[in-house]
């Protein structure tokens, strides 16, 4: 992985702030990035937790079509499913069935989950309407993927 992603708000393995929790403020935290591929078309985010109950990672936030010299997300991304910022992106649906970033909310009284961000640098045109799954993107990008990066925080 040659692509380095990493916040303002948190460290890396570290706890993610309540303001960025469902609890909190909800709203998505600022990351910047470097590394990405000159072939690159786009980029897509993915945030999801592994630890969440059931089989499948519990997904907070499905961000793509992001223009590929775009080097960071702001804080507070608003919820859209063409938000103004940043330009061309378009966001598909969290666990939630909502469009948009969606905090962490673990369990009370579990241990402290891990939220995955993964950012992908595509080959292909950023063309993909709004409110895809991540199954439907990770479809959508299978075999275009051209590196990738991931950002590891905790909230419990």
């Amino acid at each position: 992985m040659a692509i380095q992603i990493t916040s303002e708000a948190f460290e890396a393995n570290h706890a993610i702030p309540q303001m960025h929790a469902r609890v909190g403020g909800d709203a998505s935290p600022p990351l910047q990035w470097r590394g990405v591929p000159d072939d690159a078309r786009q980029l897509a985010l993915v945030v999801d937790d592994p630890d969440a109950p059931g089989e499948e990672p519990w997904v907070h936030w499905v961000i793509y079509n992001i223009p590929p010299d775009t080097r960071r997300l702001p804080p507070g991304v608003s919820r859209d499913e063409k938000p103004p910022s940043p330009r061309r992106a378009a966001q598909g649906l969290n666990s939630w069935g909502q469009i948009g970033y969606g905090g962490p909310q673990p369990p009370r009284g579990d241990p402290p989950h891990h939220y995955h961000f993964r950012l992908y640098a595509l080959d292909v045109e950023a063309d993909l309407p709004p409110g895809l799954s991540k199954d439907e993107l990770m479809e959508a990008a299978w075999g275009h993927i051209r590196d990738e990066g991931e950002l590891i925080g905790t909230y419990q």
